[in-house]
């Protein structure tokens, strides 16, 4: 054999065991896949690439992360979910009910861990908390009652509560249960629940129109089309004199009276230590969905005083923050 042709057959050789050794080498690849756009979303990501580093997984160095974000687009979701599959991520990390079910009908394989859903259980997402089963576990954001301690907190600021509008988003199952507990919650206090649903973000200015002059206070879900939205709902909001409820805090930053509700960062550092135990060969379905530990009641004193709502010494001693 001459020169050039033993070359090339080394190079043959060669090739396949570099290739090898490439795919062999390669970081643990974590797709995050967001449904809001990543200033919206960085205090939680935050919190979840800390305690990755924390344990012993630095972004760069040990670990890959792929962000892609939705931007409170649910049609956006299957797409990019799908672009984790053709990557072939080791682990597919997600936030509330319509990314991570656009994740699991992309794949039954790559282990997915979603830091924070509505009822996964309902939702389809797992066969139970306990027992997940196939490719996907994390922290279930339902908690027993919060709708009526939310309904609470309202009464305690409102006097003579008696009607409270909500938004729902159709598109989100999530929010479909959450009206409904509303209403149930409603039922022995004396409130009536009024949902105006809606399909797209321009329906917003509409379901105002709707609700001016009917209802004494609003009753925001935690979804993705809202939280795009919310600098706008609580200016909307303000213009029409109704006091506000959410489950969480960037909804009181942006302009919101009162959120009360799971400590999302918390919950998105204990979503890392699940992809830990994956990425160190835990199967998802052996790894209980877990649920909240920590709640937050943050109210905002500058909207109260825009409303001109006085809010009582015994709630404020209560609140975790108080915005003035």
């Amino acid at each position: 054999m001459d020169r050039r042709a033993f070359l090339g057959a080394l190079g043959l050789l060669i090739a396949p065991l570099a290739a090898h050794a490439q795919r062999a080498g390669r970081l643990p690849t974590i797709g995050l896949l967001g449904s809001g756009a990543a200033a919206a979303q960085h205090q939680w990501t935050a919190a979840f690439v800390q305690r990755l580093r924390e344990l012993g997984w630095t972004e760069g160095r040990d670990v890959v992360i792929e962000y892609r974000w939705a931007e409170g687009r649910s049609d956006r979701l299957p797409e990019l979910a799908a672009e984790f599959v053709r990557l072939k991520v080791d682990v597919i990390v997600t936030h509330n009910t319509p990314p991570t079910l656009a994740a699991k009908q992309a794949t039954s394989v790559i282990p997915i861990v979603f830091a924070t859903a509505g009822d996964p259980v309902a939702s389809g997402i797992v066969a139970s908390l306990q027992r997940p089963g196939g490719n996907v576990t994390g922290l279930s954001s339902q908690a027993p009652d919060t709708a009526g301690k939310r309904l609470g907190l309202l009464r305690e600021v409102v006097p003579g509560l008696q009607r409270v509008a909500t938004l729902a988003d159709v598109g989100n199952p999530f929010a479909t249960r959450e009206v409904e507990q509303l209403r149930q919650a409603g039922l022995p206090l004396g409130v009536e629940v009024v949902p105006f649903e809606l399909q797209h973000s321009a329906g917003i200015d509409r379901a105002f129109d709707t609700f001016r002059g009917r209802v004494h206070a609003l009753y925001v879900i935690a979804v993705p089309l809202l939280f795009q939205n919310r600098v706008r709902i609580n200016s909307l909001a303000l213009a029409a004199r109704l006091p506000t409820i959410h489950a969480v805090q960037e909804y009181v930053d942006a302009g919101g009276l009162m959120s009360y509700g799971p400590d999302w960062p918390d919950m998105w550092g204990r979503a890392a230590g699940l992809v830990d135990k994956i990425l160190r060969g835990t199967k998802p379905a052996d790894l209980p969905v877990e649920q909240p530990t920590k709640f937050e009641l943050i109210i905002n004193l500058k909207t109260a005083k825009a409303l001109g709502l006085s809010i009582p010494p015994s709630l404020l001693q209560r609140a975790d923050q108080v915005i003035e």
